[in-house]
């Protein structure tokens, strides 16, 4: 096998399966706007040669689609099949998902649990309010950790040096209420910390007020749960009732799941 090999942190590194997942997951990223060759060599930095090559094969065994014209590309359907087995095996969200039920029949509002992942957090499963239906699903979508109440709520769990690996070089507004430098960002966390629950006020969806808890079966915890509710129809009395909830909730998971180890962040 000649695959040229490259040191990074310790690791001998595999060059093209470095770049297939690198490809895969700028794809993946982009949701529903396809890229084309030129844009695609830019963004990662690789040869159109090489890149359309790996391209190829790809969309020969299902990873990558592209259009009639063969100019554009996009994730393909071997990626969802992927993403479903994990969510399948995850041991973690199988002991979860009823606590969500529990929650979305006491109070009638959206309720999701994700994982921290790098500087985003991904959202595994979602339990929607009947007063408000999203036109799409957010399970397997990513946020930057930053900007929700689930990423704020485990960001505060970790020290100002662990930060580093879960904050990006530059924190892009989402809205124009998104807190943006680093630190904003420590002072809000050190509140959360304080009060014990993580506020996202619109800052990756306008007219909607989040609450998060980390859940902590992993040390540092690397889940969390959280509620959205459109400030439209938020009462200082029903925000007092959510957060209750939600921390009777934490206290609860914490003393029924067991660590079952494989996570770590």
């Amino acid at each position: 096998m000649t695959d040229d090999l490259e040191e990074t942190g310790g690791v001998r590194e595999v060059k093209s399966a470095a770049r297939t997942v690198e490809l895969l997951e700028y794809l993946a990223a982009r949701r529903n706007r396809p890229a084309r060759l030129r844009e695609l060599s830019d963004a990662l930095g690789v040869p159109r040669s090489s890149l359309h090559a790996l391209l190829r094969t790809l969309v020969k065994h299902g990873w990558v689609r592209t259009d009639s014209s063969g100019s554009l590309y996009g994730i393909g359907i071997r990626a969802l099949l992927a993403g479903t087995s994990y969510l399948d095996t995850d041991p973690y969200l199988a002991l979860i998902v009823p606590f969500l039920e529990e929650l979305r029949e006491k109070v009638d509002e959206t309720f999701h649990f994700g994982r921290l992942d790098g500087p985003d957090v991904v959202y595994l499963a979602t339990r929607e309010s009947s007063q408000y239906l999203r036109p799409y699903s957010r399970v397997g979508r990513r946020l930057p950790a930053y900007s929700t109440a689930l990423g704020k709520a485990l960001l505060a769990e970790r020290s100002p040096a662990q930060l580093d690996g879960h904050l990006p070089k530059t924190m892009d507004a989402l809205t124009r209420y998104t807190i943006t430098s680093r630190a904003a960002l420590e002072a809000e966390l050190d509140r959360t910390r304080k009060r014990g629950y993580a506020i996202d006020e619109q800052e990756n969806s306008l007219g909607l007020r989040c609450y998060a808890v980390a859940l902590h079966y992993a040390e540092p915890p690397v889940d969390a749960i959280s509620v959205s509710i459109p400030l439209a129809r938020l009462t200082t009395e029903g925000e007092l009732e959510v957060v209750a909830i939600m921390l009777q909730l934490r206290d609860r998971i914490t003393r029924v799941v067991n660590p079952l180890g494989g996570l770590s962040g």
